[in-house]
């Protein structure tokens, strides 16, 4: 007898959630040979992949997140990569604390490898995104977050793979990373912001004590108006200044009231206190 209009076939429901399956596994099966894809492109296909680290859990998403497809570009299918190449040597601090702020933000999946040629990496170096934990699926994140310890002379980066866009300087990648949080500013606050960066990267970290002292000096001043470097948000320049002054030990110069305060207040929030762990 022929099946009424509306009527379902049992047979046929099962065939359509095996077919429901089997898409499903397929989308994750592109997804991830999307992102490999990626990683055999570029010129750090000879890593170990023996060494990966996954990061742990996502935390929520903010609501006010911005849209990473205006900045990025649409690439259907595959996962957003930000691949970033850091010496062990010189473990670039504030890049750390931006990652544990993206997982604010976004969903991230964060990886940590170690290129071929590199040996005795750190374990807390292997281990800065967290402890390996179980993951979702590689589409189901907002954005890939690789951090592979490699022999380089300068921190480098990639987010767009296939058309080899590196971006050079902790300070550098720094400015690209901390804009996808969507901050914006006038173009006052703007040039204050990279001034503090070059500061922070040309005078503190790599100019004379005398040098050292004078940006002691101007940090001093200007954070007795305001909590943070530019005014009464935290922004970029704040996040690599602290990460300079831990990382060179604090200069070897007598630090300054408001700066010994400024330091503690980047401490008291989570993004720095965990990227300081991580690394001890």
């Amino acid at each position: 007898m022929p099946m009424y209009q509306g009527e379902s076939d049992p047979s046929l429901q099962v065939l359509e959630s095996h077919q429901d399956d089997i898409l499903k596994r397929l989308y994750e099966l592109k997804a991830t040979v999307d992102g490999l894809s990626k990683m055999i492109q570029t010129p750090d296909a000879d890593l170990d992949v023996t060494n990966i680290i996954q990061a742990s859990e996502p935390t929520a998403i903010s609501t006010s997140a911005l849209d990473l497809n205006a900045v990025l570009g649409k690439d259907y299918g595959a996962l957003k990569d930000i691949v970033i190449n850091a010496n062990p040597t010189s473990p670039p601090l504030s890049l750390l604390v931006l990652h544990q702020l993206f997982c604010d933000h976004y969903k991230v999946l964060s990886t940590v490898h170690t290129h071929s040629a590199v040996k005795n990496v750190p374990e807390n170096l292997l281990k800065c995104f967290g402890e390996q934990t179980k993951t979702q699926p590689r589409h189901e994140y907002q954005l890939g977050f690789t951090l592979i310890w490699k022999n380089v002379p300068k921190t480098q980066m990639k987010f767009s793979v296939q058309r080899m866009c590196p971006i050079e300087g902790e300070g550098n990648i720094a400015r690209f990373l901390f804009s996808l949080f969507g901050q914006k500013h006038n173009a006052v606050t703007s040039t204050l912001i990279d001034s503090w960066i070059d500061t922070a990267i040309f005078q503190l970290k790599e100019g004379s004590s005398k040098e050292k002292a004078a940006v002691f000096r101007s940090m001093n001043s200007a954070l007795g108006k305001s909590p943070w470097l530019v005014g009464n948000e935290l922004t970029v320049a704040d996040v690599v200044l602290w990460s300079v002054l831990q990382e060179t030990g604090g200069c070897s110069v007598p630090m300054p009231t408001n700066v010994h305060k400024w330091m503690r207040a980047c401490e008291n929030l989570a993004p720095f206190s965990m990227a300081l762990k991580l690394l001890k």
